[in-house]
Formats: C-alpha cells, sequence, structure tokens
C-alpha cells in the first residue's frame, strides 16, 4: 500500500486523516506541531502520542524529508551550500547566506530545470520531476535543525522554475507561513519566475504577501530570446502586464532580475532601453553580476560598467540595487554543485 506523504498535509487535511482513522481532532494539531515545530524526522520522536498512534501512523503515512550528502562553506562569507539526497536518490541544492538582519535560505523547487536559459547550469540537463511540497519544506527545515539557528527569510530561487510545479509550491507557501508551523512572514518570502504569465496572474489572485521577482535579464523580446527560450512563448508585454497586475492585486512591489552579461546585455542602449520599460511601474531593480559557469561562454561584466549601469538608472530615479555576491568561492551558482556531483559520480562509474 502506498503510504501518504503527512508532511505535505495542511493542518486541515490533516484533521480530516486523523477522523478518517478514528483519531479526534487534536491529534492532527499534534502531530502537525512535531512536523512544522520541532521538525521531527520520524513518528518515534512524537512521544505525547501513544505508542498505538505512532504504529497506526507508521503504517498508513510517511515523513519525507531530505539528506545532506555534501556541504560546502564559504571561507570569504561563510555561505553555506547543501547538496540534498532526495527518497528516489535525486539530489538538489540549497543555500545558507547569513545577514545581519537574519538568515535566509535560498531553495530548489524542482529536481532540474526545462527553462533553457542560456547562462544558468540548473537547466543542463533538463527537467526530471517538480520537487513535492514536503520536500521544498524539508530543505529548510534540515538547515535549521543543522545550524540551530532560525531561518527568517526563504527564496525560492534555487533550481527549478517554481511556477511550472505551481500547486505544490502554493502549498508549500501557505505551510511555510501557517501561524501553526514555523510561521515566517508572507513579506519575507520571496519567489523567483522566468515569466509564465498565466501563473504569475494565478499567483496574484492568491493575495499573498510575497515578493515577485522576475528573471528580466534583457530589454527587449529580440535580445530576450537569446537567453532565455520562455520569450519565444511570452512578449515582454505579456510579462511586464502581469507583474502590473501583480501589483494591483497585493500592492506589493515586483524585484526585476537583471543579470549583467559582458557585451550581451550591458550597454548604455541596454540602460536607456531597461529604463523606458520600467517607467512608471512600481519597481525594484537587482543587477546582478552573471555567475560564469564552465559550460557556457558568457562573462561577467567588469566592475566599471556595472558601476556605470547603476548609476544610469539611479539618475531617472529608479531604485536599483547590485546583489551581492554570496558564495563565489564554493560552487555557489544556481546548479553548479548539483552538475557537479553529477559530474563526479559519473566519472567514478567509468
Amino acid at each position: 500500500m502506498e503510504k501518504t506523504d503527512i508532511k505535505s498535509l495542511n493542518l486541515e487535511e490533516l484533521n480530516a486523516e486523523m477522523l478518517t482513522i478514528g483519531e479526534k481532532p487534536f491529534r492532527a494539531k499534534q502531530i502537525y506541531d512535531w512536523l512544522h515545530v520541532k521538525l521531527a524526522d520520524s513518528f518515534d520522536e512524537m512521544s505525547n502520542l501513544s505508542a498505538a498512534l505512532r504504529e497506526t501512523l507508521k503504517n498508513s503515512y510517511e515523513i519525507i524529508g531530505v539528506k545532506p550528502v555534501e556541504v560546502q562553506t564559504s571561507a570569504i562569507d561563510k555561505t553555506q551550500k547543501y547538496l540534498f539526497q532526495l527518497y528516489d536518490g535525486n539530489v538538489i541544492e540549497s543555500v545558507l547566506m547569513r545577514y545581519k538582519h537574519g538568515n535566509s535560505v535560498c531553495i530548489s523547487s524542482q529536481v532540474g530545470c526545462k527553462m533553457g536559459c542560456r547562462f544558468c547550469a540548473s537547466t543542463i540537463g533538463g527537467l526530471e520531476r517538480g520537487l513535492t511540497t514536503s520536500e521544498m519544506l524539508s530543505q529548510i527545515y534540515a538547515i535549521q535543525k543543522e545550524t540551530g539557528e532560525r531561518v527568517s527569510n526563504v527564496v525560492i530561487m534555487g533550481t527549478g522554475e517554481p511556477m511550472d510545479n505551481y500547486d505544490n509550491f502554493v502549498k508549500f507557501v501557505k505551510i511555510l507561513t501557517d501561524q501553526n508551523g514555523l510561521h515566517i512572514s508572507q513579506r519575507n518570502v520571496t519567489v523567483s519566475t522566468c515569466g509564465i504569465v498565466p501563473r504569475m496572474r494565478q499567483l496574484a489572485d492568491e493575495k499573498f504577501q510575497i515578493t515577485l521577482a522576475l528573471s528580466l535579464h534583457a530589454t527587449t523580446d529580440e535580445k530576450r530570446k537569446v537567453l532565455m527560450p520562455i520569450a519565444y512563448q511570452y512578449s515582454l508585454k505579456e510579462v511586464i502586464d502581469a507583474c502590473d497586475y501583480y501589483f494591483e492585486q497585493t500592492g506589493r512591489r515586483v524585484t526585476f532580475e537583471y543579470s549583467l552579461v559582458g557585451g550581451v546585455n550591458d550597454t548604455d542602449e541596454d540602460a536607456s532601453e531597461l529604463i523606458s520599460l520600467v517607467k512608471g511601474l512600481n519597481c525594484h531593480i537587482n543587477l546582478i553580476p552573471v555567475n560564469p559557469i564552465k559550460e557556457r561562454d558568457f562573462v561577467q561584466s567588469n566592475k566599471k560598467v556595472i558601476d556605470n549601469f547603476k548609476n544610469k538608472l539611479e539618475k531617472c530615479r529608479i531604485n536599483v540595487t547590485i546583489r551581492r555576491e554570496m558564495g563565489r568561492d564554493i560552487d555557489g551558482a544556481c546548479g553548479q554543485l548539483r552538475k557537479s556531483y553529477q559530474d563526479r559520480t559519473a566519472e567514478r562509474k567509468l
């Protein structure tokens, strides 16, 4: 008999499950607390449940987690990159970044990615599958347990496209921010998308208070198609309109992520086009010095070019920052650690 993934159930669903097996509803709250507050990895840890109930749970349910395989720690800024193994042998990665305002964890939403963005290691090898709600939660829970430190901010910017795993992602947000669980503020959650327009609009209708970050990276449809295949499906106008709709529905300012690639999208002309594109929008632009990967020939713009690009935007009163580079001396970019692990594993099999 296939067991139910209990960590992916919200409290209402868990209540219904308890009634189904003849237990009182308060048991659901106890189990939910063990899973999402005490971060239990087994039913045996649930000491306020009877032995008989724990045995019933073992027979019908499973607690799906992640297993640390490798941890890299940056000597520069103490950023930690985690490689986790899933129940089916697949591996994913997560990043812990420590800031003065608190700990931020960047998680993956899929095993691999099918979006094909040219500068990203996550998409090399394509998509294996989407992560379950419990697998997304477990990345945060495992890091919090391992470090003994509270996670206060979560970004869904690791491997995968969250809007391509929409239902599991939405449920993840609801459980993560539930007052009965870790209760991370929705305002401290950011999700990044390459621009799947129908899902962006659907997310707006959820009325969450999370931050939506659009991977923009180019200022015209033609230039964006060079970097991002999704641009063949949705035009810049459609994507920008969806961002505008998100602001209208939620009141949350949208972030535009713009990876600066040397000689590709970092010219004065690009800066002027970007200014025209976002004019009148309530937005923030995050300039990202691209993290070079060996499988691609893209290079990072030099510091003078990056500073000049930022200054041009600021002169037009556009809110802009340059993303601080974290974990540069380890496999810090999305997909890099997973890809290097896969390469090493393949070499050992030869």
